[in-house]
């Protein structure tokens, strides 16, 4: 026919090609709304209590974007609905949340209890020698000071030790007991009680005599029949 019009191949294939990336625009589109922003928040506790655990981080790897729990152990995070959320925290084990992909709520909360990472270091002896041949050749060639004449000796000297306790002045501690001990001795003078020669002696003791008299006069010395003194 001659009215009719030709199109090239390549511009079909052309056509073809945006009419496909036209249709896969929407899908795309539609697949991102149906993840939806929740507000992630919870506390995080220790494994044998309740007790919160600052400074744990809350991390979500696939966003790069998360957050740290305050000093009671409280965090507020927005995330996607689908997202994995990792729990960190030093000393303990790793945990993950995951958000559901149909979850329709706008908060998501939880209470994540850490459990304790425990891990036992191997044990580790230094010596300051490198080798043990190192060692028994220093531990023979030792030589031990003499107990005569030698420093230790001469600082465990009879003598000497008197000679520093005799010259040792007294501490803060000693004059606080010795002030106090003599207050005691004034305040028990003045009422009479403090041990002086006069008192201990009770024939010298004014006290002594009223508690023989009153004892006179209540009859106790007399004699009681059927009492044989």
């Amino acid at each position: 026919m001659s009215g009719s019009v030709r199109i090239p191949f390549s511009w079909l294939v052309v056509g073809l090609v945006m009419l496909a990336l036209l249709g896969l625009k929407p899908t795309r589109a539609q697949a991102q709304g149906q993840r939806r922003v929740v507000q992630f928040t919870g506390i995080i506790a220790t494994g044998d209590s309740l007790l919160g655990v600052p400074g744990a981080t809350v991390f979500v790897p696939k966003a790069g974007r998360g957050t740290a729990t305050n000093a009671y152990g409280y965090f507020s995070l927005p995330v996607l609905t689908g997202d994995s959320i990792v729990i960190r925290s030093l000393g303990y084990r790793n945990q993950t949340v995951v958000i559901p992909p149909d979850y329709q709520r706008q908060s998501y909360s939880v209470i994540v209890q850490l459990k304790e990472d425990a891990t036992i270091l191997p044990e580790v002896r230094i010596f300051p020698y490198a080798t043990e041949k190192e060692f028994k050749r220093a531990f023979l060639a030792l030589k031990l000071p003499k107990e005569r004449g030698s420093a230790m000796a001469d600082n465990l000297n009879e003598q000497v030790l008197r000679r520093i306790f005799n010259n040792a002045p007294v501490t803060s501690m000693g004059n606080y007991r010795q002030t106090m001990q003599n207050q005691q001795y004034d305040q028990a003078r003045r009422m009479g009680t403090a041990p002086t020669p006069q008192t201990n002696n009770p024939l010298l003791n004014p006290f002594s005599w009223l508690q023989l008299i009153n004892q006179i006069k209540q009859g106790e010395f007399k004699k009681k029949e059927g009492v044989d003194y």
